[in-house]
């Protein structure tokens, strides 16, 4: 039994080779609000945002995920969680002196994706009505996080029946092996998903648009700012969650995806939609395929511990190249 209450995915920590490259990106093309920076860090947010961030850059010698974060209720949630890892000889690791961010710890999660939770973090200007500031794709706030891992069910039991999630929506092969999952706490599609794949990894990081012509406006200027080549896919509609997306690789290769217009998943009495691998329409709805770099790229993650990059392992589950992930 489920005894804490995760909020939602709430921040990402991305290691970065050129902070100024990065800045670049980030906030002139994409128009995220920078809320502080300094020499070795960038700290970002979504115009919708109160919290002081809801990803940083962090400067280093080889691009690569410090950790994905959830936010929890209370600090009575956070520390539950921390005792569950414990008993569950995960060896969780209290992270202290993050700026902004107050009580926090990481763990090693079941896939071996660096987590991090935490309940409280320093609060800023919403910057929601701030139109006159709206540059770039206009940035809202984070959606989702997507990860690679090498075997999706491991992965779903856990954060289904151990962490409290739902699933929206998922995908099986023809011998009924779960191949991705969406999950979610907050409620809409997902807050997180899996797909199959050398893991653990992380494929990409969603961001909230408010409308789909502000990924539009997007793609004109990141063309304009010489950033097409970062373009890699879309812009387009999913056939899993309806939503509108763009897919742009950073100055590093971090994946991002720009999102809107999925639904709502809040009642209780919401069933799962299944969707078979050999189905047409879990392509893109339109039609359009991945390219070959979707199933074969994605960002490596750190220990907690040694600081040293995650061993991937093969998937399971035989791989295959459907043409669809969000």
């Amino acid at each position: 039994m489920v005894d804490f209450n995760i909020i939602r995915c709430a921040r990402a920590v991305l290691l970065v080779t050129n902070l100024e490259a990065s800045r670049d990106f980030y906030e002139n093309a994409l128009g995220f609000v920078v809320t502080e920076a300094d020499e070795n860090h960038l700290y970002l947010r979504g115009y919708e945002e109160h919290n002081h961030h809801s990803l940083v850059l962090k400067k280093a010698e080889q691009p690569g995920v410090e950790a994905i974060s959830y936010k929890v209720y209370s600090d009575e949630d956070l520390n539950k969680l921390y005792d569950y890892f414990q008993q569950k000889n995960m060896n969780p690791k209290w992270i202290e002196n993050q700026h902004a961010v107050e009580r926090a710890f990481r763990v090693q999660d079941i896939s071996g994706l660096p987590v991090e939770f935490f309940a409280r973090m320093d609060t800023v200007e919403r910057l929601l009505q701030r139109y006159d500031l709206y540059k770039g794709a206009r940035i809202q706030r984070i959606d989702h996080f997507n990860c690679m891992v090498p075997d999706v069910q491991k992965a779903y039991d856990f954060y289904v029946k151990e962490m409290g999630f739902a699933c929206s929506e998922y995908t099986e092969t023809e011998n009924n092996e779960l191949w991705a999952a969406w999950l979610h706490r907050k409620p809409n599609v997902h807050d997180l998903a899996f797909m199959n794949g050398n893991g653990p990894r992380l494929h990409h990081i969603g961001f909230w648009l408010s409308d789909q012509l502000s990924l539009i406006h997007a793609c004109d200027v990141l063309a304009a700012m010489g950033y097409a080549k970062n373009i890699e896919r879309g812009p387009g509609r999913h056939g899993l969650s309806n939503a509108f997306f763009l897919y742009l690789r950073d100055p590093d290769g971090h994946r991002i995806e720009l999102y809107n217009g999925d639904y709502l998943t809040s009642d209780p009495d919401f069933l799962p939609i299944r969707w078979d691998i050999n189905d047409p329409r879990r392509q893109t709805f339109w039609g359009h395929e991945a390219p070959d770099c979707w199933f074969n790229e994605a960002s490596q993650v750190f220990d907690i511990h040694s600081g040293e990059l995650v061993e991937l392992k093969e998937p399971s589950v035989q791989k295959l190249k459907p043409d669809f992930v969000i």
